[in-house]
C-alpha cells in the first residue's frame, strides 16, 4: 500500500497564510484557490466528517466528494462510508440529515471511516490540479478526532497542520509517529480530573489499514498562538519539531485567545485586552522560527510592515471568507457585503457564546443566532457534539456535556448552571452558516451564526 503524494516544498515561505475559518468556509475551493497564487491556501478541519456525510446527503452536487474518495488509498473504506451515507436523489428542504456519530475516546470503525475519508477528501481536493503546498488548521479544544483527522489529511499529502485554541504541544511528535506508521495517542483534557488520572484517545494506522500502515511524508507543524510566552512554551516544550508560528492578534475572527490576567469587560460588555496581550515579536523572533501575524493585517502596508518586525507574512481570515470562493452561504456573503459598503456591520467579541470558553467574535445580522430574540426561541439541543468537554462521572468512567445543551441535562451532569448563561450551540450554527444546517423534527431549521474578524466592517 503506498501513501499520497508527498508534502510539496516551498522555493520561499509565503508571505500569506490564508486563515483555517469556521467549518468549511475555508473548504477546498478557497485553499485550491490561494495555493495556486503560490501562497498557503488552508482548509478548515474543523468537523469535517459532518461537512462529508451531508454533502453526500445532499447528493454530492457536482460529483467532488465521490471522485475524491475514488483515490483513497485504504480499500473498502469509501465503499462503506458512501454506502451508509450517500443519498443519489438528495433530500428534501424540510427533511433532517442523517445524524453523524457524536465524537468520542472509543471511537467506532464507521466514526474512523468517515473522519479519516472526510479529511483527505478535502485535501485531496485542494491540491487537486496544480503542484503548490496546501495546509490544514485544527482546534487544539476539539481532540476526539484529532487523530484520524490528522492521519486521513497526511493520507492526502498535506504540507502544513495548523492549529490553536489551546496548548498543542503534543501534535509535532504526534505527526511524526503517523508518518513512520505507529499507533499514536492523544492526552484528553478533562475537567476536575487528579494529576494521577490520564484519558488517552488512540489511534494505530496499522489496524485502520487493516494491515501495514503506508509511510508518510510529515507535514509541517505550525503553532497558532497569542504571546511571546506561548511561542516559547511551543518551542521548548514540544515532543517534536514546531515549523512555524501563526501570531493572532484579538482583532481575528473566530475564537481568540482571552485577556491575559483575570477578564475585565469593556462598556460594551466584551474583553478588554490591553499592554499585556501585546506579543513581543522581539523575542518571537529570537527564537528563530518563522512567524505570521494575524488580525486586521488585509493591507498591503500592514504586510510591509510585518515583515519589518521580522514576520514572514501575513495570515487573513475575513476577506477571502468574503469572497466567491469561500463555503460562506451565498445569501450570508451578500447582505454582510452590502452593510459592510455602507459601514453598517459590527462584530461583538462575545465572552459567553462558545462552549469552549474562548471569546468568540459574532458578526450582528438579523436572522442569526447573534440576535438576543432569535437565539431565545431556540430549542437547546446538543446533536453534533464536537465542543463538548469531559468530565469524570462518579463510577470514573468519562462523560461529556456541553454548557451550550439543555440546561437541565448539563447541571445532571454535574455542570454550573452559570456556565450555561448566554451560551450558544456554535456547532450547529456554523454548519448552518456553510449551508448545512440540520433541520429539526419539526421541520425547523438551524440558524446560523456568522463569525469574522474585525475587517468586515470595510471588507
Amino acid at each position: 500500500m503506498t501513501g499520497a503524494t508527498s508534502p510539496r516544498s516551498w522555493q520561499a515561505l509565503p508571505r500569506i497564510v490564508q486563515g483555517g475559518m469556521g467549518v468549511a468556509v475555508s473548504g477546498w475551493r478557497l485553499a485550491q484557490a490561494v495555493s495556486r497564487t503560490g501562497q498557503l491556501g488552508v482548509v478548515a478541519g474543523t468537523g469535517l466528517d459532518l461537512v462529508l456525510a451531508r454533502r453526500l446527503g445532499l447528493g454530492d452536487p457536482g460529483g467532488h466528494m465521490r471522485r475524491a474518495l475514488a483515490h483513497f488509498p485504504i480499500p473498502g473504506v469509501a465503499e462503506r462510508v458512501l454506502a451508509t451515507w450517500f443519498q443519489p436523489e438528495g433530500k428534501a428542504d424540510d427533511a433532517g440529515f442523517r445524524p453523524s456519530p457524536m465524537p468520542a475516546v472509543n471511537r467506532s470503525q464507521r466514526s474512523d471511516d468517515l473522519v479519516v475519508a472526510a479529511n483527505f477528501v478535502e485535501v485531496f481536493l485542494a491540491r487537486e490540479g496544480h503542484a503548490n503546498p496546501v495546509g490544514i488548521n485544527f482546534l487544539q479544544k476539539i481532540q476526539l478526532p484529532t487523530l484520524p483527522s490528522l492521519f486521513g489529511a497526511m493520507l492526502a499529502g498535506v504540507d502544513v497542520v495548523l492549529m490553536g485554541a489551546g496548548i498543542p504541544k503534543d501534535i509535532p511528535g504526534t505527526l511524526d509517529g503517523l508518518a513512520r506508521g505507529e499507533p499514536v495517542e492523544l492526552r484528553i483534557e478533562v475537567a476536575d480530573a487528579g494529576p494521577e488520572e490520564e484519558h488517552l484517545s488512540r489511534f494505530d494506522p496499522a489496524a485502520f489499514c487493516g494491515s501495514s500502515a503506508p509511510a508518510l511524508a510529515r507535514p509541517r507543524f505550525f503553532a497558532i498562538i497569542a504571546s511571546n510566552t506561548m511561542a516559547r512554551v511551543m518551542a521548548t516544550k514540544s515532543n517534536g519539531t514546531v515549523d512555524g508560528f501563526v501570531i493572532e492578534g484579538p482583532t481575528a475572527g473566530g475564537h481568540n485567545a482571552p485577556p491575559r490576567g483575570r477578564l475585565k469587560l469593556t462598556d460594551k460588555q466584551e474583553p478588554a485586552y490591553g499592554a499585556r496581550d501585546v506579543p513581543d515579536l522581539e523575542a518571537i523572533a529570537k527564537l528563530g522560527i518563522p512567524f505570521w501575524l494575524a488580525g486586521s493585517q488585509a493591507e498591503p502596508e500592514q504586510l510591509t510592515a510585518a515583515r519589518a518586525q521580522g514576520a514572514a507574512g501575513v495570515q487573513l481570515g475575513t476577506a477571502f471568507a468574503y469572497c466567491e470562493e469561500s463555503g460562506l452561504d451565498p445569501d450570508i456573503k451578500r447582505r454582510v457585503l452590502a452593510r459592510s459598503a455602507r459601514r453598517e456591520v459590527e462584530t461583538f467579541t462575545d465572552p459567553l457564546a462558545s462552549p469552549t470558553g474562548f471569546p468568540f467574535k459574532v458578526v450582528q445580522l438579523d436572522g442569526t443566532l447573534s440576535d438576543a430574540t432569535t437565539y431565545a426561541e431556540r430549542s437547546r439541543r446538543c446533536d453534533v457534539g464536537q465542543l463538548r468537554h469531559a468530565y469524570t462521572k462518579a463510577d470514573g468512567s468519562l462523560g461529556w456535556r456541553c454548557a451550550g445543551e439543555p440546561v437541565d441535562a448539563y447541571v445532571r451532569k454535574g455542570g454550573a448552571i452559570e456556565d450555561t448563561v448566554g451560551r450558544k450551540c456554535v456547532c450547529n450554527g456554523l454548519l448552518a452558516a456553510i449551508g448545512l444546517g440540520q433541520v429539526d423534527k419539526h421541520g425547523n431549521p438551524e440558524l446560523p451564526i456568522v463569525t469574522s474578524g474585525n475587517d468586515v466592517a470595510d471588507v
